[in-house]
């Protein structure tokens, strides 16, 4: 199956006016870079005017100048980004980085049941439909992975599996509130009586099932007023004979736990 993926684009305006989207990020990034406006306008397919314009416009919107210039002129003199145009560089990839995250989740498993990540990649704290606040309980690296252990509903624990660079990049720490989400279709469901097979195993009572010709969908009660949604073949769930009131065990992986952090 071919992979999908969206391009999530970020524009952030003030002022009732467009303030800066990718294309003024890396002409400030280039300018930053070259401390030369004519530079960074060539480098980047700005006119030279343009260039102007754009630098001017984030400079008329924001508290403190992102861009100055060096002494010299606007024709012979250099050009420097300041610290607060390096924060807008920084805070607006941030922000376009968690937009992608969520941008491409929605293109793997559709809309339905991620509008919760959607209001918390703009600051809503919201759980439900296998999005769940957790808190970072432990910690444990290794060369290449880390493991993370995180709490929620009281004594439930979610395992997930990171690479040490999303751990540093998310400021993962004991203590730190995350997201955890799970996709619906890679959570496994078993019969309650079976052996743990993953980290992540919970047992619980099935309140509604819907099915299609393929799949059929649980909503499966884990306790604490928290609900896991699993999609998983039909076949499956008619061998397992499960029917609203029936006992089920959930699993999932711990590398198939998304992270999100505000």
């Amino acid at each position: 199956m071919a992979e999908h993926k969206i391009d999530a684009l970020l524009a952030l305006h003030g002022g009732g006016r467009f303030l800066v989207g990718r294309d003024r990020i890396k002409l400030l990034e280039k300018v930053a870079e070259f401390g030369s406006i004519a530079k960074a306008a060539k480098a980047t397919g700005f006119s030279y005017k343009t260039a102007w314009d754009s630098v001017n416009a984030v400079n008329n919107l924001l508290p403190t100048p992102a861009f100055l210039t060096r002494p010299g002129g606007r024709s012979g003199g250099g050009a420097e980004v300041t610290p607060e145009g390096l924060r807008l560089i920084a805070t607006f990839h941030k922000l376009e980085e968690k937009l992608s995250r969520i941008s491409n989740l929605i293109a793997e498993e559709g809309l339905e049941g991620q509008e919760e990540a959607l209001l918390w990649t703009v600051g809503a704290r919201v759980s439900a439909r296998n999005v769940f606040q957790t808190e970072v309980a432990t910690i444990r690296r290794w060369p290449v992975d880390v493991e993370v252990t995180l709490t929620f509903a009281l004594d439930q624990q979610i395992h997930a599996i990171v690479t040490n660079e999303a751990t540093d990049d998310l400021q993962l720490a004991p203590g730190r509130r995350a997201l955890a989400l799970v996709k619906s279709s890679f959570i496994r469901l078993a019969a309650p009586d079976r052996p743990e097979g993953a980290r992540n195993h919970f047992v619980g009572e099935v309140k509604e099932r819907t099915d299609a010709e393929r799949n059929s969908e649980i909503h499966l009660d884990i306790g604490h007023g928290k609900t896991l949604y699993v999609v998983t073949p039909r076949e499956t769930v008619e061998a397992l004979k499960l029917q609203p009131g029936a006992q089920a065990a959930a699993q999932f992986d711990a590398n198939h736990v998304i992270l999100a952090v505000s």
